[in-house]
């Protein structure tokens, strides 16, 4: 009876990286780092590289036509992860320029064969690979065998037991090299301009014997070195209610009753409503109402960070460590990324509550690239959270017309379980603020349309809107709901 071969998996030390891999690099897989100039391979290599190098496991760094050593540590020290100890002692650096512009193969390769058998390496960089082949493509050396190469290269680390990496330049997949058959692992970088925002992307095209993650996944290059943002689990299981069903207090009595008793734990909440009708304010009393029965809470701000000025509460609940900030102003995000710093967030304040201060300023955060799947990035960011156990508050602009409404811009409130809906009306000359719960699913609610005014003390709700108010907009107070536009 055969035993089955199990294969040790190396962490890489890139944050978001093993996940997408399927659970860390394969040991000595032959892998192929490809992708154009600028996107990060030389980085990721090196990153992986410091992260996994030990004396007792060294690395040997093969420098072709690229820059040389020097120049390359000299930027690549630079960032966080570089460590200075350790060149010449469990990383060494080889130049391998003279010997690839001599155009032979088999000298290339009998050079890092001695390298490898004098330092016995447990990883082994080659970068960039794709210089070794344009240079043997340029002599007349009828003995260059190009793919007798790569698979005597991939043999030999194999059975030196190393975990080699090939960095090379390609620009399309498409690209006829035996390199692509030969390697166990292809990670491939891609990146894109759009107006003022970079986005670079990663798909781990092949990694033999491991199930990765498919599609691609942004990744980001910052002082600390790459960071990869792969997609949160959507592991959500719908379990029947509990009766009687568990509620949050809003921070606001008379909104209590007209949700049921509160909003129901683990829901998704959408606010919506014009500039000015006070969405902000509820969403810092949903998040202060948690803090004063002991919850922590999470806000990721899109639009003007919370002030002294303008929200005391909220800025002194930020300051005080009861709820977490993230306030990113990059102009190229993702959905991915923007769910993993809630997710980071939630889970260090072990956060039972999140606010979405706007979607409106959420889709102005996101890359062009992004804003085309909209709803789509709405549904995953929905869905990842309220798979965390959250409570999700989100607020959402909306024109108001005066004569019909809509819940979303967007086509999303099917996704959420509860709708909460702020209007303006004109009574004598006068702009009043009305408020009515739409939705809450599972769960009866009031239908009443209620008159609310917004002070120092923050928001208060009176009693219903009797039928002979006035006008709203040259017709009777109780307008049509629009149907939902999702």
């Amino acid at each position: 009876m055969s035993t089955k071969v199990t294969i040790n998996r190396l962490a890489t030390g890139v944050p978001g990286l093993d996940e997408v891999l399927g659970g860390g690099l394969p040991e000595f897989s032959f892998n192929l780092i490809a992708g154009p100039p600028g996107c990060g391979k030389t980085t990721l290599a090196h990153q992986m590289m410091f992260a996994l190098a030990t004396p007792e496991r060294p690395a040997l760094f093969f420098t072709v036509l690229g820059e040389p050593p020097l120049k390359m540590l000299r930027y690549q020290q630079q960032f966080d992860f570089f460590d200075s100890e350790a060149i010449n002692q469990s990383i060494r650096y080889v130049n391998l320029a003279d010997d690839t512009l001599a155009g032979n193969l088999d000298e290339v390769l009998r050079r890092i064969v001695s390298e490898v058998e004098a330092h016995s390496p447990s990883l082994v960089f080659v970068d960039s690979f794709r210089s070794v082949v344009l240079a043997s493509q340029t002599q007349d050396n009828p003995n260059n065998n190009l793919p007798q190469f790569v698979q005597q290269l991939g043999m030999l680390m194999t059975t030196w037991q190393a975990t080699t990496f090939l960095i090379g330049e390609y620009f399309t997949e498409t690209d006829t090299n035996p390199i692509f058959t030969v390697a166990d692992g292809l990670i491939w970088l891609r990146q894109s301009v759009q107006r003022n925002s970079m986005v670079r992307k990663m798909e781990i095209m092949k990694m033999r014997g491991q199930p990765t993650l498919p599609g691609l996944h942004t990744f980001r290059i910052a002082t600390s070195g790459i960071k990869v943002f792969a997609p949160a689990p959507l592991n959500r299981v719908e379990a029947p209610l509990e009766f009687p069903i568990k509620r949050l207090k809003m921070g606001v009595p008379q909104l209590d009753d007209m949700l049921g008793g509160g909003l129901p734990r683990g829901y998704s909440l959408l606010v919506a409503g014009p500039s000015g009708s006070g969405k902000s304010i509820l969403a810092s009393t949903f998040l202060a109402e948690g803090a004063r029965n002991g919850e922590t809470g999470v806000i990721a701000v899109f639009e003007q960070r919370p002030n002294h000025s303008q929200n005391a509460t909220l800025a002194d609940l930020i300051q005080s460590g009861q709820v977490s900030l993230v306030d990113s102003r990059a102009p190229d995000l993702s959905i991915d990324e923007i769910v993993q710093l809630l997710l980071s967030d939630i889970s260090r304040l072990k956060a039972t509550r999140v606010v979405i201060d706007s979607l409106s300023g959420f889709e102005l955060a996101l890359a062009p690239t992004f804003r085309e799947d909209f709803r789509e990035s709405l549904s995953r960011m929905v869905t990842a959270l309220t798979s965390a156990g959250v409570s999700v508050l989100m607020t959402s602009e909306l024109e108001d017309r005066y004569t019909d409404l809509r819940f979303s811009p967007y086509g999303t409130a099917f996704l959420t379980d509860a709708i909460i809906v702020q209007r303006y009306i004109e009574v004598q000359s006068r702009l009043l603020r009305i408020m009515a719960v739409v939705k809450v699913r599972a769960s009866t609610h009031s239908d009443e349309l209620r008159q609310y005014h917004i002070d120092n003390n923050g928001l208060h709700i009176g009693e219903m809107l009797p039928d002979q108010e006035g006008l709203l907009g040259g017709r009777p107070t109780r307008q049509r709901l629009g149907k939902d536009d999702g």
